[in-house]
């Protein structure tokens, strides 16, 4: 296959040096109202100092109101206050940042999500309120930390529904914030706690009505609650829909903070390549599977959504080798035969962009090659049997972001707490 694609790689490609190369991408993004930014692991430098890159200036020269992460709501609401310039909240966003105690924390909590949040408070200084940039989580995972929050915020704010709230968190109580626990005892009984849950999540969601920040997020971690019930509810049945439950929570997220934004919003979202690239384009079709690509080109019409995907031929990268395990720094070795990453190492720069024309016909945008996923947990040398997804490039994004050589992230030394979640499927992405 080397060689194919180079005439079709030289005609597409933008060699990606400094974030002035960028203008082309920001000419396809035009007037839509929501970018996905992915990565091809969740452990490289290069990702996410250039998802931030496109990020600034997306918030500085198109206005976008957002950055929405693969990320639970708790942690980022710390993060979102300080980079918000919240009279409560840390004057360095990197001392939010610091508290992520959930593994994998090096997702978030390191240097190069430091340097865009920094920036982005920085920015937020310089203008009124209403037009600050925000920082938020759209993931599932934090059934418990929601459950807090919800009491915290209640309990100063609105008494009368506490009890509500202290009836879903005694459900739970018995589990011991063992996620495990409570999935295994909703499969071997008919009981668990989704009545308390849409108890809750009703009450609040009226409220939240009537406006403010603070009753939109305790809303919205009564969302998660609801969210991360269902998810380990269907996790402890096997098979692929927790994967579904997780994204479409994901999808609904971001639309609740688009419509909290108002109506001229716009967000950026950075997630992994399997959740941002659109599911159709790959063998998750066949599976039954959706994502939050997918959701939010048929939620908003694909011309208000652009999809970004990101990949690397070789390098270093931040994972582990067992859900929980220490993060180390790994190799990655180089992409395969036949692959995507082999096609762009021969032909394409060692940084490049590719924007996509919307009749382009060529074979790289129309074939399905390998693509490589590195998840949170990864085995470099099962290279030859896993860890791509197959896909038609064209379909799957709008544009992509090479980069031949990485580096791994660079994380803050937090110490993780109790692991408390079950691995991801289909491989912790």
């Amino acid at each position: 296959m080397v060689g194919r694609y180079d005439d079709e790689v030289t005609g597409l490609a933008t060699p990606l040096v400094d974030p002035g190369h960028l203008d082309v991408l920001l000419d396809r993004i035009g007037d839509a109202r929501v970018v996905m930014l992915g990565e091809a692991s969740h452990g490289t430098h290069e990702f996410y100092t250039w998802r931030a890159a496109i990020s600034r200036r997306l918030i500085e020269e198109k206005g976008f109101s957002f950055v929405a992460v693969e990320g639970d709501w708790p942690d980022c609401d710390r993060v979102d206050r300080s980079v918000r310039c919240r009279p409560d909240a840390p004057t360095d966003p990197r001392d939010a940042l610091a508290t992520f105690k959930r593994w994998p924390t090096w997702m978030w909590a390191n240097e190069e999500v430091i340097d865009f949040t920094r920036w982005a408070r920085t920015r937020n200084a310089r203008v009124d309120e209403p037009d600050r940039a925000g920082f938020h989580g759209l993931d599932v995972y934090s059934l418990w930390e929601s459950l807090r929050e919800i009491l915290t915020w209640l309990q100063e704010h609105d008494p009368e529904q506490v009890p509500a709230a202290l009836a879903a968190y005694r459900c739970f109580q018995p589990y011991d914030e063992d996620p495990q626990q409570y999935a295994l005892a909703t499969r071997l009984v008919p009981n668990n706690c989704e009545n308390e849950v849409v108890d809750l999540l009703v009450e609040l969601r009226v409220r939240a009505v009537a406006g403010g920040e603070g009753r939109f997020g305790a809303w919205q971690n009564a969302e998660v609650v609801a969210g991360a019930e269902r998810y380990y509810r269907t996790m402890a049945r096997g098979g692929r829909e927790s994967w579904n439950v997780r994204d479409r929570h994901m999808d609904e997220t971001l639309d609740r903070l688009l419509q909290h934004y108002g109506p001229s919003a716009k967000a950026v979202v950075w997630a992994h390549n399997t959740h941002v690239g659109d599911a159709r384009a790959t063998d998750m079709a066949d599976a039954g599977e959706v994502n939050i690509g997918q959701l939010a080109r048929e939620r908003y019409g694909s011309d208000q959504v652009v999809l970004v995907g990101f990949g690397t031929h070789h390098g270093t990268v931040v994972a582990g080798d067992a859900w929980g395990a220490p993060m180390e720094v790994m190799p990655v070795p180089p992409g395969r035969r036949h692959s995507l990453e082999e096609a762009l190492h021969g032909a394409a720069p060692v940084q490049a962009l590719f924007v996509f024309p919307h009749d382009g016909r060529v074979d790289l945008l129309t074939d399905e090659l390998d693509h490589r996923a590195i998840g949170v947990v990864y085995h470099p040398e099962q290279e030859r049997f896993g860890n791509y997804v197959p896909t038609v490039l064209g379909d799957r994004y709008d544009a992509f972001c090479w980069m031949d050589e990485t580096q791994a992230v660079q994380p803050l030394r937090v110490r993780p707490g109790r692991l408390a979640e079950p691995q991801t499927y289909p491989s912790g992405v």
